[in-house]
């Protein structure tokens, strides 16, 4: 293998389709349910692996991680150049683009890895090797400090955010799956199936747990018809408030009430 091949990035160009506040779901969460290990870190580093062909997203990263740790420094992954030359303008304080793909040409473990809109693109699989790739490169646990390591979060959103599933991993594997949604966009908590993470989206099928959960899902959202009267937020809530008798949901209202629910990977996970 030569110099020019063996540094060749990891992974293939996706589309590039990006638009200002597209992640602000997931980043809302990042910050409210990671920020403490990010203010634990000395200089705790963020990825924003395939910002895409605008930098819009890595920018917002940015703000919104600093407003939780003010150390904290963005660093853009994109594996096609023209698009790294293009957010170069864009670069400032704690702010740097890269070339480079699932290697992630960083100076050192990152705290947080961002993965939006990847790995759609790619075979089923292809995801697990891809996760455990990303999640050897996370910052490790530190049991003495209390730290639990870095963090990987890797799903889908549609193409203003309203609707957006995602994985978050940790150094030793997938840890949990969130569901967040606009509420007023929401016929039902199924609508959602079309943005599962490349891991789950082709096992929503009878037989496999994603499956079962949006049909529970579904069922108590319609039990919960009567909330409907005082928002599409009360009937949220009602409706994961009966999710958590059958399913092991890890987040409490707070959470519920952005839109949100989070559920045990192993509970979701694809058998077979």
């Amino acid at each position: 293998m030569t110099a020019r091949a063996a540094a060749r990035p990891v992974g293939t160009v996706t589309r590039g389709t990006t638009n200002p506040n597209r992640l602000r779901r997931m980043d809302r969460w990042i910050a409210a349910t990671h920020g403490a290990e990010l203010r634990r870190a000395d200089a705790p580093l963020a990825v924003d692996l395939g910002y895409g062909a605008a930098p819009w997203t890595a920018v917002e990263l940015l703000g919104r991680l600093r407003a939780v740790a003010p150390r904290a420094c963005v660093t853009g992954v994109e594996i096609e150049p023209a698009r790294v030359a293009a957010a170069r303008p864009y670069e400032r304080d704690g702010l740097v683009f890269r070339h480079g793909g699932f290697e992630l040409p960083v100076p050192r473990p990152p705290s947080l890895v961002r993965a939006a809109n990847v790995l759609r693109q790619y075979d089923e699989d292809q995801v697990a090797a891809v996760w455990q790739r990303l999640c050897g490169r996370l910052a490790p646990a530190d049991p003495a400090s209390g730290s639990r390591g870095g963090l990987l979060v890797e799903g889908t959103c549609d193409e203003i955010g309203r609707r957006h599933v995602w994985v978050a991993l940790g150094p030793e594997g997938p840890r949990t799956v969130t569901f967040a949604t606009r509420l007023g966009s929401l016929e039902r908590p199924s609508d959602l199936a079309e943005r599962l993470p490349k891991a789950l989206i082709h096992r929503n099928v009878p037989g496999e747990p994603v499956h079962a959960f949006l049909r529970d899902f579904d069922r108590a959202w319609a039990a919960a018809a009567p909330y409907a009267s005082y928002g599409a937020r009360q009937r949220w809530m009602r409706a994961v408030r009966a999710l958590t008798a059958d399913w092991p949901v890890t987040d409490g209202p707070g959470r519920w009430r952005q839109g949100e629910v989070t559920v045990a990977w192993g509970a979701l996970a694809p058998r077979g």
